[in-house]
């Protein structure tokens, strides 16, 4: 027996490297049986978890989830995989909702989102140091601000210019 544990990513990332062996080692029929500790951490949606289960079955391979105690080696089993997978997106689906939710009242309410704007000093002195030829890394560190602060400071969204062009288009 062999464990796969991946990064502590969320299975909305598109990247999973230890799905990715899990699937690979299933197409060489390495093991008998995947087990998983819960539905959600197999597929992102009812399709992406019928599908892995319709793979699992034709190589011959079952599956054990620890958290529902199922056991896909049975018709039983394979209905409660499949409920379970779409109460799993409907969850997923309820917590998105919810988020986009959060964020539009906390706009309506005039609450400022993402990080606090930097100190229009600072922002001219990072701006001095990259005229000056300064690497964005080393202006970061010299004023202690994150390197993404420094890409924005560098090129700033020109509202005006988008502007000119979306007019002018």
């Amino acid at each position: 027996m062999r464990g796969l544990r991946g990064p502590g990513v969320r299975a909305s990332d598109y990247a999973r490297p230890a799905f990715d062996t899990l699937c690979r080692e299933a197409t060489k029929r390495q093991f008998d049986v995947v087990m998983a500790w819960n539905v959600d951490r197999l597929g992102r949606s009812l399709k992406d978890l019928v599908a892995f289960l319709s793979e699992l079955h034709a190589l011959g391979i079952d599956l054990f989830l620890h958290q529902q105690g199922l056991d896909t080696t049975t018709p039983a089993g394979k209905a409660m995989f499949q409920m379970l997978g779409v109460f799993a997106e409907f969850e997923r689906s309820i917590i998105q909702e919810r988020v986009r939710a959060g964020l539009q009242r906390a706009k309506r309410e005039g609450k400022r989102l993402g990080r606090p704007p930097i100190a229009d000093k600072l922002a001219e002195r990072i701006k001095a140091a990259l005229a000056g030829g300064m690497s964005v890394r080393k202006t970061a560190a010299k004023f202690d601000v994150n390197p993404s602060t420094v890409q924005r400071i560098s090129r700033p969204f020109d509202d005006a210019e988008d502007a000119s062009v979306a007019a002018a288009g």
